[in-house]
């Protein structure tokens, strides 16, 4: 009998293929499902043949047309958001040491937000308000990373107040937009933008903002042994060999980019940088090695199933922010009471 490994640790390491495995049919399934799905409703057949073989079907090409240029994109960008969003915060509860903590709390959010209403305000051309997201989305986290150094060091108390404050300012500012923005064109779309959709996700997104945002989970990746150490007391992490400055300063701009890119591309979706993260390490464990890619896949099928149910519950697509809350406060509020907040190690 084998005793190098204890049983507990064997165990675990079931758990966690049982689990991967899951997720990957579910998202297999939930994919397919989204591909099928919508006013121009497909059987499993019908989409295999739409991909392969076009024109066998009765209409022609055009459910190839709905799936390669309508379906198939905001699948991608949704999946792709959401293990960003998803990951973001996990990187981020792990380095303020607190499951509270989401990829809010720098105010990037809020700073591409705003940027967005005023792209919205002044110019109407998609390129330019993300563009103006992007660019205000990082012009946040650069405020909030000057307000929070004192003496050349960053103190993690500060960098969070510091993103309170901004993330404070540009939602005023954006106030202020849509106070001063025409309520029968411009406040309609500001308002529709602020509370997140895909309905105008693109081939081109995926080619262009997509593999930014898998350059950003990638390094994230990498990074999720050190992940683990930056959570413990500073001088430990030290002690170590650890360089905090760096690895704080990576996730930083990660994370920053790739809320910033979400925003720019699908609008404010909130919730999921919290209960997804949270919902994996109450599953997997609060090991950072097996959390990251939990929380990128837990996040992918949550956002696809999410954006599938957005725009196929009711004739008039939903916000995906009214969903994620809606969903994902009471799933929150069931797994806090049932285990009492407490991480499984």
């Amino acid at each position: 009998m084998c005793t190098c490994c204890p049983s507990g640790e064997i165990n675990m390491r079931y758990k966690n293929t049982y689990f991967f495995v899951t997720t990957t049919i579910l998202f297999i399934a939930a994919t397919v499902a989204a591909l099928c799905m919508g006013r121009y409703v497909m059987s499993p057949g019908e989409l295999f043949q739409a991909i392969f073989s076009p024109g066998s079907l009765k209409m022609g090409s055009s459910g190839a047309t709905v799936i390669w240029d309508i379906r198939f994109p905001r699948v991608i960008v949704a999946a792709v958001i959401g293990a960003g969003l998803a990951v973001s915060g996990a990187c981020l509860q792990a380095m303020f040491s607190n499951p509270l903590v989401s990829e809010h709390i720098l105010g990037v959010s809020s700073g591409a937000g705003f940027g967005a209403a005023l792209g919205i305000f002044l110019f109407s051309q998609t390129i330019l308000i993300q563009g103006l997201a992007i660019i205000f989305g990082l012009l946040s986290m650069g405020v909030a990373y000057y307000l929070s150094k004192k003496d050349g060091q960053v103190k993690i108390l500060k960098l969070v107040l510091a993103g309170t404050v901004t993330s404070s300012v540009f939602a005023a500012l954006t106030s202020l937009i849509q106070y001063i923005a025409n309520p029968e064109q411009q406040l309609p779309s500001i308002l529709f933008w602020l509370m997140g959709s895909l309905a105008g996700a693109t081939m081109k997104d995926v080619l262009t903002t997509i593999p930014i945002i898998m350059i950003c989970i990638a390094l994230v990746w990498k990074l999720r042994w050190q992940l683990n150490i930056i959570s413990l007391k500073e001088e430990e992490a030290i002690s170590l060999g650890i360089n905090l400055k760096r690895i704080r300063i990576i996730v930083i701009l990660t994370t920053t980019i790739i809320t910033a890119l979400a925003v720019a591309t699908s609008g404010i979706i909130s919730f999921v940088g919290l209960i997804v993260p949270h919902f994996a390490r109450m599953i997997v464990g609060a090991n950072n090695k097996i959390l990251i890619p939990a929380s990128i896949s837990l996040g992918a099928l949550f956002m696809v199933v999410v954006d599938t149910m957005a725009r196929t519950l009711t004739a008039a697509e939903i916000p995906l922010s009214v969903l994620t809350a809606l969903i994902g406060a009471p799933i929150f509020g069931y797994l806090l009471n049932k285990t009492g907040g407490v991480w499984s190690d």
